[in-house]
């Protein structure tokens, strides 16, 4: 199996990497790229990313190619694709961090600053940084297949998903109220958390991505 691990210039590269191979069941090549006819041979791509949505952006952008062809890759032939944190993020159709950017448009929704209060109305602070309990439905989507509402996955953010459409919301966490966690349509799944430093549950999760095949009817 060859995953296409794209750079944009952000995400822990490396660390994802061997993240992917370590929760693979069978021997796979992961190839970091940056050139778009490495996706033509993928199997499956996956988009990290981390820092400000429009600097995300602007490098996936520089990636001469790239965006034309994760489209061809993706929403046409319909390869898996994992968006991670920031490349979550990219999916929605604007992000709103340093100004509006707009983003892949996968996806409906925007990617807004979050504003997290405790019960008594007090803010939270920003990034949400550390572990928190996802909440979902058992079953719900094959990227949970064997976890548990309530394991735990790691974050850091300040921005998140808003406006999208319920049905493509998987999983939330709890920071201050509900906050999308896992979103997914048809081919596309992506993660508002780091899976790379998810330990067990991260692993659970990618390992889950690299036996999926989704169904035509979800697309």
């Amino acid at each position: 199996m060859r995953i296409a691990l794209i750079d944009p210039g952000s995400g822990n590269l490396a660390s994802v990497r061997r993240a992917l191979e370590r929760a693979a069941e069978a021997p796979i090549d992961v190839e970091i790229v940056r050139e778009p006819e490495a996706l033509i041979e993928a199997d499956r791509i996956v988009l990290p990313g981390q820092g400000a949505f429009a600097a995300c952006r602007a490098g996936l952008d520089a990636l001469d190619g790239m965006v034309a062809a994760l489209y061809e890759q993706v929403q046409v032939r319909k390869k898996p694709f994992l968006g991670i944190c920031v490349g979550l993020q990219l999916l929605a159709e604007r992000g709103l961090e340093h100004g509006i950017t707009p983003g892949l448009a996968w996806l409906p929704g925007e990617i807004a600053q979050m504003d997290p209060r405790d019960a008594a109305g007090a803010e939270l602070p920003l990034p949400q940084m550390g572990w928190n309990a996802l909440d979902f439905t058992p079953g719900a989507h094959p990227l949970l297949e064997g976890l548990q509402p309530g394991d735990y996955a790691y974050f850091v953010h300040s921005y998140a998903w808003r406006g999208g459409q319920p049905n493509d919301l998987l999983a939330t966490t709890d920071y201050g109220g509900p906050v999308p966690a896992i979103l997914g349509r048809g081919n596309v799944v992506g993660t508002q958390f780091h899976v790379e430093k998810s330990a067990d549950v991260g692993l659970r999760l990618l390992r889950n991505f690299l036996n999926w095949t989704p169904r035509e009817d979800t697309a």
